[in-house]
């Protein structure tokens, strides 16, 4: 039953249970929030939201009221309009005056609200809060200075995430978010993944930007500079131009990457299905041999992070493959620079992911070879966007372009990736083939498609139930590996992706995604599945091209030198 409320002298019907803003939401109605989380419980702690109540004597938090039948409400009332412009006042005393050279600005919602409620003079003067910056981590930049105390990083990280890196420190006017005992985020349990900076209101918290070394090597003579582009980017960046969410730019993104100055373009989803081959290798060869089970997937750094410091004992579980980025990288410097005729120590390699977490997966002493690393720059869907901006460049504008050769052909399987359960669907397609010869008969896997954070599958194959799962967000992640420990034992395979949603909402994306947008990301990359010719990653003729000339067989001696790796325990401050 409906329960009807008047909200400015107009009707406006809400659910038992609803809080009075998701009322308001959806009404129509915008009220200004800064702390308040969409999928997580309400908090009422930044007072933004707050309206006027008939029969109640104090401003109410909308984020946090029940909605009940016969509520009179006013949601810009001189008082309560009044009462949020002193929030932004007040929060601005206590706030670095560098709006024209911060990160953030233009997408900066206290910045936002600030114009929008007409703040134009400083009316509280004092002293100011002075904080180190926290540039220890190879992923993410802290600036404690820009820090609002929303409390929206902290319980992204704790509720969301499960890995709790970062929590309110000190009292009052000391308090601020740091990490335990307010040491450096790389000794921290942070696992890089970076939705702590999407869910940021400011510039307190952003990735290390890559984009001086890119720009710096862009401008050497003596330097190839090439670049790949993860699945999800494709699908993404175009938002960033005034496309529709979910609208397919990899030509145009081609163009633009060339126009940037890169020498070569290639496309990560190559690399995807590079990956299927020797996962799917792999997890035949463990099935068959009696090897550690459940499998679980490698390619999501901030996930194998996470094991290696919160679950050591499921290390030997984690697939021994390195991600597509990764992979792609050792193969253009030994096989694509041969085929260039380039020293591989003159290529500079530059990954776009949507991940944040890419950074530090790059840095790691395990990624390279002969004293050079696999990838030597990686760039966010964010700092990409800044690049093409910078040069005066419209994404729609520019005519499509295909990937270079030798590198660029895909199968569409590779492109899933993008999405939670992608790699999944991917692997099983390719496993079934190893393992019959044939083609899996429904290439489609319903059980495993959608935005759920947890989703279950029984595949048969040759008389073998398989048991797979696909987890997104790690607190969903949490959750089955306790189930393991306890003695689950119906799982041979689970794909995990650190970012709820998999990489189209990594931390790498564009701010203020909704989960509208999300759901087109998704919906495009299942087209692109659905409509392609080549759909299975055993099928991309340039790949078994690759094999046969460079790398072997999967698994093999040459592959295993270049395409794996291993896991090392991680000791994190507590």
């Amino acid at each position: 039953m409906m329960i009807e409320m008047e909200v400015n002298n107009r009707k406006v019907s809400a659910e038992p249970g609803e809080t009075v803003l998701t009322a308001l939401e959806r009404a129509g109605i915008k009220v200004p929030t800064l702390c308040h989380l969409a999928t997580l419980s309400p908090t009422g702690a930044c007072r933004m939201c707050v309206v006027e109540v008939e029969g109640q004597r104090n401003l109410v938090p909308a984020c946090a009221f029940p909605a009940a039948e016969g509520l009179k409400i006013t949601t810009h009332s001189p008082r309560a309009v009044r009462a949020r412009k002193t929030i932004i006042e007040l929060l601005l005393a206590n706030h670095p005056d560098d709006c024209l050279y911060c990160m953030r600005s233009g997408e900066c919602d206290l910045q936002d609200l600030a114009r929008e409620h007409g703040v134009r003079d400083r009316r509280f003067c004092g002293g100011r809060n002075v904080h180190r910056l926290d540039v220890s981590s190879p992923a993410i930049l802290r600036d404690p200075d820009k820090c609002i105390l929303c409390g929206k990083c902290v319980r992204v990280c704790e509720e969301i995430q499960g890995v709790g890196a970062i929590d309110f420190l000190g009292r009052g006017s000391q308090a601020i978010v740091g990490t335990a005992f307010n040491q450096g985020l790389n000794i921290s349990s942070c696992i890089n993944c970076g939705q702590c900076v999407t869910v940021c209101p400011t510039g307190a918290l952003r990735e290390q930007s890559h984009l001086k070394e890119v720009s710096a090597a862009l401008h050497d003579s003596d330097m190839m500079v090439v670049v790949q582009h993860a699945p999800s980017i494709s699908v993404t960046i175009a938002e960033e131009f005034g496309a529709r969410p979910g609208h397919d730019a990899s030509g145009t993104l081609n163009a633009a990457l060339r126009r940037l100055g890169f020498d070569r373009v290639f496309d990560s989803a190559f690399a995807a299905d590079l990956t299927i081959m020797e996962e799917a290798s792999e997890l035949v060869q463990r099935i068959q041999t009696g090897g550690r089970l459940p499998m679980m997937t490698s390619c999501s750094p901030g996930w194998v992070k996470f094991v290696e410091q919160q679950y050591p004992d499921f290390r030997e579980n984690l697939s021994t493959c390195k991600s597509p980025q990764q992979m792609l990288g050792a193969v253009i410097k030994t096989y694509f620079a041969d085929k260039a005729g380039v020293p591989p120590e003159k290529i500079f390699s530059v990954a776009v992911m949507p991940c944040a977490a890419k950074k530090f997966e790059a840095q790691r002493p395990e990624m390279g070879r002969d004293g050079l690393a696999d990838v030597d720059a990686v760039l966010t869907t964010r700092e990409l966007v800044r690049m093409i901006r910078n040069l005066g460049m419209d994404l729609r504008a520019l005519d499509p372009e295909p990937a270079d050769d030798v590198l660029g052909e895909r199968s569409s399987a590779g492109k899933m990736f993008g999405v939670t359960g992608g790699v999944m669907e991917a692997a099983l397609r390719t496993a079934h083939h190893l393992l019959t010869g044939t083609e899996l008969p429904a290439l489609r896997l319903k059980p495993l498609r959608g935005l759920r954070g947890v989703k279950h599958a029984r595949v048969t194959i040759n008389g073998l139930e398989l048991g797979v799962a696909v987890v997104s967000g790690l607190g969903n992640a949490i959750k089955l590996l306790e189930e393991l420990r306890a003695g689950r034992d119906d799982l041979h395979f689970i794909e995990v992706m650190t970012c709820p949603g998999g990489c189209i909402a990594g931390g790498g994306q564009p701010f203020k995604t909704d989960i509208a947008a999300v759901r087109a990301r998704m919906r495009a990359l299942y087209t692109i599945d659905r409509d392609e010719p080549v759909r299975m990653s055993h099928h991309n003729e340039a790949l078994q091209r690759l094999y046969r000339e460079f790398l072997g067989a999967p698994l093999g001696e040459r592959s295993h030198a270049l395409l794996h790796t291993h896991y090392v325990q991680r000791e994190v401050v507590r």
